[in-house]
């Protein structure tokens, strides 16, 4: 059924408005023991949306192949939440606007995510905000290769998960994967959308 992008939105703002847990990159691994003293790193990224008529996008960065960490993955604008910032939320918005051009005035913000625990030890906020006025997009050349676009009912229908799997340490680690054309989404990326979809089909 076709959702417009007002009734969109709208099940954003209720999805936000309910209950639910933390996630981590170890939900599909349970085997994986996670060491009881480890301090995590606080981090938030931004869920920019984009409306366009009837159509409601994600922007995404594809990040720079030159990068040590990470390099040529799929991922949402952010970083580590910094000593100058208030909190989560202006650290996702100051990194959105460091890495793709995003003004924090031109994001109405309309809730959190619960916080997402990666394997290398940050735990992320997700911020979703909707871009209020159409904006030039200008990329980090230092961190971001591309900035693209992919339907937001693309990355909140569960059924467009996957569960794939690859050796980590001699180990299978399994992860989720949401596919968009050429792109290979997954990893924490994918599994904090996962968290979207099943709150938005709650």
């Amino acid at each position: 059924m076709l959702v417009s992008a007002a009734e969109l939105i709208d099940r954003v703002r209720r999805a936000l408005a309910l209950p639910s847990a933390s996630s981590s990159d170890f939900d599909l691994n349970p085997d994986l023991r996670l060491d009881a003293r480890r301090k995590l790193r606080a981090a938030a990224v931004l869920l920019p949306l984009l409306q366009s008529g009837d159509t409601t996008s994600l922007l995404l960065t594809k990040r720079s192949s030159a990068l040590n960490h990470h390099p040529g993955q799929i991922a949402l604008p952010g970083g580590k939440v910094e000593a100058s910032d208030d909190g989560p939320v202006q650290a996702a918005l100051r990194e959105a606007s460091e890495e793709i051009g995003l003004r924090p005035e031109n994001v109405e913000v309309l809730g959190t995510l619960s916080p997402h625990e990666t394997i290398t030890r940050f735990n992320v906020t997700p911020v979703l905000g909707l871009v209020r006025e159409p904006f030039e997009i200008v990329p980090d050349v230092g961190e971001v290769e591309e900035v693209f676009a992919v339907p937001l009912a693309h990355v909140t229908d569960i059924g467009r998960f996957q569960i794939q799997s690859r050796l980590w340490q001699g180990v299978a680690r399994y992860y989720y994967t949401v596919p968009y054309g050429p792109y290979y989404i997954w990893g924490a990326t994918a599994r904090i959308l996962r968290g979207l979809a099943e709150r938005m089909a709650q």
